[in-house]
């Protein structure tokens, strides 16, 4: 899962962002809002962390333009404790949730892990599709009711497959969903074909369907159907 935190305290941004990537959370950070709305507009986030105190604007503006490029992306709002009239109007536009600082790092991942719930699995923590279900609040994942042990990569990828399942996914998007604002400094996607690869003779050594299926000169598309 992606997650850009919009905030321009340094020391905050730090802490957040060794917190999160330590629970599995790829983490991109931008401390102007400028800077947060050319990422928003390049690159897709599961759920963005936005300070509304920033130095050349307020984060509420952003709030439109994340719903608009993706509407099924998560917003915390971070505000201070004597902004409430601010929370309720970015919860009014479009924000899912808000947390006040200072706040502890179990609350942050408390509520981040709702926010996705919420958007991507329909307030669910477990994810099914065929004879492959994952519980994401354990990073658990079953095929045909047997573990699977998965790399982190692996596990994010299926993760980002089974909620994109039966959609045609390019090369271009997935590597940018594992790599995030990063992706400009790889030089080809070969990288990502042996994970790809590595995930789909795990899965079909349990399963009798092949899931991951290549569209040749296109990308993937994840489905239990045969694929023309």
């Amino acid at each position: 899962m992606k997650i850009l935190i919009v905030e321009d305290n340094r020391h905050l941004v730090q802490d957040m962002q060794e917190f999160l990537q330590e629970n599995g959370f790829l983490i991109e950070k931008a401390g102007f809002l400028e800077e947060a709305r050319q990422k928003i507009n390049l690159y897709k986030y599961d759920l963005i962390i936005l300070d509304l105190g920033l130095p050349d604007g307020n984060g509420l503006e952003l709030i439109p333009e994340i719903k608009r490029n993706d509407p099924s992306a998560g917003i915390i709002i971070l505000t201070a404790k004597d902004t409430v009239s601010e929370k309720v109007k970015g919860l009014e536009m479009g924000a899912d949730d808000y947390i006040t600082k200072p706040f502890h790092k179990a609350e942050l991942n408390a509520r981040i892990n709702s926010t996705l719930r919420r958007g991507k699995f329909d307030g669910n923590s477990a994810l099914e599709y065929g004879h492959i279900k994952i519980n994401t609040s354990a990073r658990q994942v079953l095929v045909n009711n047997t573990p699977l042990n998965l790399t982190k990569i692996e596990y994010d990828l299926l993760l980002y497959f089974m909620y994109n399942k039966n959609r045609m996914l390019t090369k271009e998007s997935i590597v940018e969903h594992l790599w995030g604002d990063r992706i400009d400094e790889s030089d080809s996607f070969n990288f990502i074909y042996n994970h790809i690869k590595n995930l789909r003779k795990k899965i079909q050594k349990l399963a009798p369907v092949n899931y991951i299926h290549s569209m040749y000169g296109i990308g993937y598309k994840f489905s239990d159907k045969e694929q023309d």
